[in-house]
């Protein structure tokens, strides 16, 4: 089943939520109003769904593969690859200083999903190379930019993010990889890494490694991690390449999803030490890693939300096709396609509200990373980077959390079908289960969201959003429409079910922390579906109008439709997940650990 990019439902969000003709007005941003947006769109749905979605199902059945040092991708993607370099795709949102296109997050997002939605595996390239070139673009020096980006941002080479080693997973305090430093300013590099996505292949000239090490003597822990620049092949003076650096694939993984996507084995220093450049100052390096990581972490949960949409467009076109039983209404006396069947459309509403709920939210904290970033008044940067930053933890664990249910549910509708990996529904729910691991599993991203997020504010930045929610409220009790008002009654109990959390939270996480961090998971969760909530609910205020006004009508319906849905079906189990959290944690750790 071919992939059609949805993107009438991201323009939608674009315009009336992101509110890309206010990004339109930031300095830098004067080229990319609406008309921009759509014209990009446009063309990158065609790139997707003609060069990138066909290879798909190839690289599932062919995956990657290695022999002697050196790993060889699925036939196609290397041709796929050098087309989207040549696209300037890779440059999209990168600046124009290192020939990129300088376009907004809020236009590259929605790019970023279509890519995943596409091929994740595939994806998976561009997105570690767009980490990577944020890491250089905020701390590496003149020499280093000057040396990598414009070829980075090209697409001519690729980037790594390199944390994780065998004894080091998400602990970064036990990092023992090892940067000597040398007469010339350079360092040699010595250790393994393992998990590097993409650390090894045949689509780019040049891989550059960015690795986490310790300098000889640096302090124990994460205050003593300094962060390297490790080039595949040295480059000269000129920007030609020369030499084999000494960093090289011992294996790659044999995984459960993403077999397209090499995931390999690093060793440094195997033959006298790897050259290094270090990047920005020594032990500062986790807190430099934290600006690739938070760029992957938003681009992971859109990799859920693009994988959630592959998975419903797969099922909605299986239950159009599969013929079985009558409806229990009696509208038919022969059997009919599954859709007719009410559980079939649950499970389909299911996975289109959780899909477009968390493209909304995802949206809209793009919108706010753009103004947190271009912004001319520095209160409105401040108000929009708080924002930001409380969202990424919402749309990474909450939108990869959704994709596991969306992609089983697309199972399901397939019946035993599904089991078969032929129709192709099982790929979804096997590429989408790492999505909830990488990047900080969802127990590190509500960690996040307890601790950095809630609790050093004291909830004030989540307050504001819940005040925000509110002046929804009331926009959607106003209205004259019975969705409306159902809207408004579930989003309600949702957000005080959230301030409850909040205050539990704020209040307890130094008294009581196993309290807490017991419910932190759940308060992700509930956080991240009255947002998404918020942002459907909202969804319905501009489809009424624009529907009455006779604008898409069928569309707008549909958008109503699917916020109601959501409301009672996703956003009432909000009330349920405080109790959990806020009465329930005594439960958790009750039981003696030899008891397990």
């Amino acid at each position: 089943m071919s992939y059609i990019a949805p993107v009438k439902d991201m323009l939608f969000d674009i315009e009336h939520l992101a509110r890309i003709e206010e990004i339109a007005k930031l300095p830098g941003f004067e080229e990319a109003g609406l008309d921009t947006a759509q014209a990009v769109l446009e063309e990158c749905a065609r790139f997707n769904q003609d060069v990138v979605a066909p290879l798909n199902v190839a690289g599932d059945r062919n995956p990657s593969s290695f022999k002697d040092g050196a790993v060889t991708t699925t036939p196609g993607f290397k041709d796929a690859f050098a087309q989207y370099a040549s696209g300037g795709w890779q440059g999209l949102q990168h600046p124009a200083d290192f020939g990129g296109q300088g376009l907004p997050k809020t236009i590259g997002a929605a790019c970023g999903e279509m890519l995943n939605s596409a091929n994740m595996s595939f994806a998976l390239c561009p997105l570690l190379s767009d980490g990577a070139i944020e890491a250089l673009l905020t701390a590496g020096s003149d020499d280093l930019k000057s040396t990598y980006l414009e070829k980075l941002v090209s697409g001519q080479w690729t980037g790594t993010m390199n944390l994780t080693e065998p004894q080091a997973g998400s602990d970064l305090a036990m990092v023992r990889s090892r940067a000597e430093p040398q007469p010339d300013g350079t360092y040699k590099v010595f250790g393994t890494k393992i998990y590097i996505t993409y650390g090894e292949h045949d689509m780019a000239e040049n891989i550059v490694h960015l690795v986490l090490a310790r300098v000889t003597g640096a302090p124990e822990g994460v205050k003593g991690i300094s962060l390297f620049v490790v080039p595949k092949f040295m480059v000269g003076k000129d920007g030609a390449l020369g030499e084999r650096n000494d960093v090289h694939c011992v294996s790659i993984e044999h995984k459960l999803g993403i077999k397209a996507s090499p995931t390999a084995v690093l060793q440094y220093g195997d033959h006298g030490g790897a050259v290094g450049y270090i990047v920005g100052q020594e032990n500062r390096g986790l807190e430099y890693m934290f600006i690739m990581m938070n760029s992957a972490r938003y681009a992971v949960g859109m990799q859920g939300i693009a994988i959630a949409e592959r998975a419903y467009q797969h099922a909605v076109a299986y239950a159009r096709e599969r013929v079985q039983s009558r409806p229990v209404d009696g509208s038919m006396n022969t059997s009919a396609p599954i859709i007719h069947h009410p559980d079939v459309k649950r499970m389909l509403m299911t996975m289109r509200a959780y899909t477009e709920g968390c493209r909304a939210m995802a949206s809209v904290a793009a919108a706010a990373y753009d103004a947190s970033h271009h912004h001319p008044d520095a209160d409105a940067r401040k108000q929009n980077q708080a924002f930001y930053e409380f969202m990424v933890p919402l749309v990474k664990g909450f939108s990869t959390e959704m994709s596991l249910e969306v992609t089983s549910l697309g199972v399901q509708v397939h019946g035993g079908m599904g089991f078969i990996e032929e129709t192709g529904a099982a790929q979804y729910y096997r590429d989408a289960k790492i999505l909830t691991i990488y990047e900080g599993t969802t127990a590190i991203q509500a960690n996040d969201l307890v601790g950095r997020k809630t609790a050093r504010d004291g909830g004030q930045t989540a307050k504001a959003i819940a005040a925000q929610i509110e002046t929804t409220e009331a926009e959607l009790a106003k209205r004259d429409s019975a969705d409306a008002h159902a809207v408004a009654k579930r989003l309600k109990a949702a957000r005080e079910a959230f301030v409850e959390v909040v205050d539990f939270v704020a209040g307890q996480t130094k008294a009581s922390p196993n309290a807490v961090f017991s419910g932190s998971v759940p308060y992700l969760m509930l956080a991240g579906n009255l947002v998404a909530g918020w942002q459907l609910a909202r969804s319905l205020v501009i489809a009424e109008d624009l529907a009455q006004a006779g604008t898409e009508a069928a569309f707008m319906h549909a958008k109503v439709a699917t916020a109601r849905f959501y409301a009672e079906h996703i956003l009432n189990k909000a009330p349920g997940l405080r109790d959990s959290i806020v009465e329930g944690a005594e439960s958790v750790t009750a039981l003696a650990l030899d008891a397990f």
